[in-house]
């Protein structure tokens, strides 16, 4: 230090060695070259001075005062405590009160004073608390019995509801086809009769309505497309909805049976999943509508509990329901009849307590009827989901849905249903796809919380079974997890046996590798399935067939085997999408490898060890996708990396991964995605550690002198939304945060004192900037706080373990010197551009830059100095002088003064006070 501050002293003329002229001219005070300052008693008479500043007792005073809080007190925040009034009856005699009242004293409620005091909720409350009866121990006890029964019989979060599956399948199940379907025509006899009108009239009419639907009151749409098929079903469930609404029951009723009716249809057999959602939703709609009804009509003349008896309900509910269940036990058909009473399946608590537990078997057994397997299938699949839904705890009826499956299953191979799919051209493998939906949800339910004694019973039949793909697909989706582990070679073995023609064995090898993704098999047993898993998986031909099943098998061999197995997998999986560029249309499923590779390998030695994980990364090649793989990549470092790194290996390929994040930024990124890249890019930076501490000095050195280089690179303009934007406010908005990011910045023992300071202020004089701006000088004003935070012997903020130049220099007179001499040059330079706005009418820009000027003399400068508080009061004259300065920023300013001149430091600012004056406008 002592031997760099010699060489200062002996040699006033500093050069910078990296390509900027920093040699002083002849004028005094300044450091560009060529100067044409005039160095008369304007300038030379500016002398700068830096206020010392103690920014420990600074941001003590602008602290505020702790005040303490009374507990006691009112608190926003605080508990509301309610105030329960009631009036005690029978008080003693001759009381001249009528009532007393016993309350607990509140705070006022903000909220409860918009209601004037009233808080319905406690109103509410309070009324049901004095209306309820004091249960007896006894009652309580049956009370609380019934509810723990009520909560196990309850279909827990565990349990996929069917709502989860049912985008997936309108999704899946698409058709080009052309649909048909018959649209209910309405008639005048559908309007609702006048109260006035006799009930046999009423119910004639109705019957003659039912009879309607049998003659033919009918439209049938045909040539339509999926969409026009999506578009009418929802207009029947308006309608169903409306009619419903103005009192049209028998309307709403012949809606439902009308759309129950198109499931018998398997006209265009891929289509049909997604006809079963879109007509289920419809009965769904109504049998809510019906259980509501009857229920609205027990709530008379008080609400019912949703967990009532029959002995709550009244006779007229009663009729009703039944008068329901009589309607559709009239419909003739088999499956409308079917579909309809399995939507109103809940009425039956209306009408006694064992309704549900003796419907359920009949319609189970009604489904044998059903000739066609696919139908049939939905059919049963639908009474499970609505039997999970009202009785879940009736397992017995769930089991024998199944095992009638089991019983049925051969059709599904049979001469008629072979037959069909030559009509409509329809694959087997096809075909049998659209059965996985229905056989997963009827596994599922039976599953659900099964004992494994059922679930090996089950597996068993299906074993028995021939061209049992299928189910056993549908098996390792439902089952548990942990049940699938344990027996995955009993499964392995199934699916070897299976027939490869009616179900790809790759689907069955994926739907147990979902489940091993869940639940680990023994550990001896690991390898070898690995090993027979990935001999069919290799083989697949299709890109996107292979790319599906090997993506889920890549989590299994992250969580159980080492780099050397992943990179095996990454060698086959670029093997089979790098031909004819197949990865383009599965980077979907190369992203999920890729975080289940991040997953479970956190150590980016091991990681970048892996011969193919940069081949597999280069196969990310659309720039959106490449950047969100980069970006988790950068996240999983940064979250996982201990300690600081040197490793080349991670280095080079973590700097690639930076530098494609960096280059992604464009005119249009939003601040969001560019701060969410900054961090990443900041933290890696950060996780890097040199050699020595020199060397790190060295490249911090280089990249901030890179940072001042590119300066006059940047354009005038740039694109900001497809528009062409002026960049002088992004260029001066980066500017000052460098300049904030020099005060940390150390000297280079070679470069010589401000180096870097003045590499900048020279690329600034040199830059282009817009005809009639102020912004070069404005750079000028902003560096002023700048070098009077370096003239301090204590900097404001360091960088732990970095030594700024407050420890370099340690508040030398030399180096305080040197930035006084280079402050004074700016404020010159300043001043010289006021002088220009002057003569050129800039007068509204004098203003802003004077006053600019003034607060920055105020809060930097000593302004004991006389001439420099001289100057501060011409400048503040100058910003008012034709009236263009904001008038509530000059009262504010003065009051600041005011408050900073009672501090004893700052006492001269009182008098400078007297001196500044407010001046109107002209």
């Amino acid at each position: 230090m002592k031997t760099e501050l010699k060489s200062l002293a002996k040699a006033p003329n500093i050069t910078v060695k990296w390509g900027f002229y920093f040699d002083r001219p002849s004028c005094l005070f300044c450091i560009f070259p060529h100067c044409s300052h005039d160095t008369d008693v304007n300038m030379a008479s500016v002398q700068w001075h830096a206020r010392v500043r103690k920014y420990g007792a600074e941001l003590q005073r602008c602290r505020l005062d702790a005040v303490p809080v009374d507990l006691g007190d009112y608190h926003p925040l605080k508990p509301i405590t309610v105030t329960d009034s009631r009036s005690r009856r029978g008080g003693r005699k001759g009381s001249t009160s009528s009532s007393s009242s016993s309350s607990s004293s509140v705070a006022p409620d903000p909220l409860s004073s918009m209601l004037e005091g009233t808080d319905p909720l406690s109103l509410f409350a309070a009324a049901s608390a004095s209306e309820t009866p004091t249960l007896s121990h006894s009652s309580s006890s049956v009370e609380l019995g019934r509810k723990r029964r009520e909560n196990e019989e309850e279909v827990g979060a565990d349990f996929e509801p069917w709502s989860a599956k049912r985008g997936e399948i309108l999704a899946r199940f698409t058709t080009t086809e052309k649909l048909s379907i018959n649209l209910f025509m309405g008639s005048d006899k559908n309007k609702a009769s006048s109260p006035s009108s006799a009930v046999s009239e009423k119910v004639r009419t109705r019957l003659e309505e039912l009879d309607d639907l049998e003659e033919g009151s009918q439209r049938e749409l045909l040539n339509l497309s999926q969409q026009d098929y999506v578009n009418r079903i929802e207009e029947l469930n308006q309608s169903l909805k409306e009619a419903w609404s103005s009192d049209q029951k028998v309307k709403a009723l012949k809606i439902v049976i009308q759309c129950s009716k198109l499931l018998s249809d398997t006209s265009v057999i891929q289509f049909y999943p997604s006809k079963f959602v879109l007509i289920t939703d419809i009965l769904d709609t109504f049998g809510r509508l019906v259980y509501e009804r009857i229920w609205s009509m027990c709530s008379d003349p008080r609400p019912i509990p949703d967990s009532f008896s029959v002995e709550d309900v009244n006779d007229t509910a009663k009729e009703t329901c039944l008068n329901w269940f009589f309607k559709i036990a009239s419909i003739r058909e088999l499956i409308p009849r079917l579909y309809v009473e399995a939507a109103i399946l809940k009425c039956n608590r209306f009408l006694n307590k064992t309704g549900i537990q003796e419907t359920l078997p009949r319609l189970t057994a009604m489904i044998r009827g059903i000739g066609d397997p696919l139908v049939a299938v939905y059919a049963r699949a639908y009474l499970c989901r609505v039997g999970m839904e009202v009785a879940p705890h009736l397992k017995d009826s769930l089991n024998k849905n199944f095992f009638d499956l089991l019983a049925s299953f051969r059709q599904i191979h049979g001469d008629t249903v072979q037959n069909q799919l030559v009509i409509q051209r329809v694959e087997i493998p096809v075909y049998l796809t659209l059965y996985s939906p229905a056989i997963h949800w009827i596994l599922q339910c039976v599953a659900y919380r099964a004992p494994d004694v059922l679930l090996t019973e089950m597996m068993e039949r299906c074993k028995k079974l021939g061209n049992n793909a299928l189910l056993l697909n549908s098996v390792m989706w439902a089952f548990r997890p942990e049940f699938v582990a344990a027996r995955a070679t009993d499964f392995i073995g199934m699916i070897k046996d299976c027939d490869e023609a009616g179900f790809p064995k790759h689907l069955l090898f994926g739907s147990l590798g979902r489940s091993l993704a869940c639940a680990d098999p023994p550990e001896s047993e690991r390898l070898p399935i690995l090993n027979e898993a990935w001999k069919v998986i290799t083989k697949v031909r299709s890109p996107q067939d292979y790319i599906n099943c090997a993506e889920i098998w890549v989590e299994f061999t992250c969580r159980h085997f080492t780099k050397r197995e992943v990179n095996t997998v990454l060698a086959d999986i670029i093997k089979h999408m790098t031909p004819d560029r197949a990865f383009e249309d599965a980077y979907p499923q190369l992203q999920s490898v890729m975080k289940k590779i991040l997953t479970y390998f956190h150590n980016f030695s091991v990681l970048f060890s892996m011969e193919k994980f940069l081949p597999f990364l280069d196969m990310f090649q659309k720039d959106s996708v490449r950047v969100e793989v980069c970006k988790s990549i950068m996240e999983v470092f940064i979250k996982h990396q201990q300690e600081p790194t040197r490793d080349p290996v991670i280095l080079n390929a973590l700097l690639h991964v930076c530098k494609t994040m960096h280059d992604s930024v464009n005119a249009l990124t939003v601040e969001d995605e560019k701060r969410s890249l900054a961090l990443l890019i900041n933290g890696f930076i950060r996780m890097v550690r040199t050699a020595k501490p020199f060397a790190q000095t060295s490249h911090s050195d280089a990249f901030l002198k890179a940072a001042v280089s590119v300066l006059p690179e940047v354009p005038r303009t740039i694109s900001v939304e497809g528009k062409q934007r002026s960049s002088e406010a992004f260029l001066l908005d980066f500017i000052n945060s460098f300049l904030s990011t020099l005060l940390v910045v150390p000297d280079h023992p070679e470069q010589g004192v401000l180096y870097l300071v003045r590499g900048l202020l020279n690329m600034v004089q040199d830059y282009t900037w817009e005809d009639n701006s102020d912004a070069k000088v404005r750079v000028y004003i902003s560096a002023l706080p700048l070098l009077a935070a370096m003239s301090q012997e204590s900097y404001f903020y360091t960088i732990p373990k970095v030594d700024s130049n407050e420890t370099l220099y340690g508040g030398d007179p030399k180096f305080v010197a040197e930035i006084s001499r280079l402050c004074e040059t700016l404020i010159g330079q300043v001043l010289d551009h006021l002088k220009t706005l002057g003569r050129e009418e800039g007068v509204r820009r004098q203003g802003s830059l004077a006053f600019s000027l003034f607060s920055t003399l105020l809060a930097h400068g000593d302004l004991r100095n006389n001439k420099l508080n001289q100057l501060a009061v011409n400048l503040w004259n100058l910003s008012h002088k034709n009236g263009h300065c904001d008038t509530r920023t000059s009262v504010r300013t003065l009051e600041h003064i005011k408050q900073q001149a009672q501090q004893p430091e700052l006492s001269h600012l009182s008098d400078m006070l007297l001196r500044l004056s407010l001046q109107s406008r002209a």
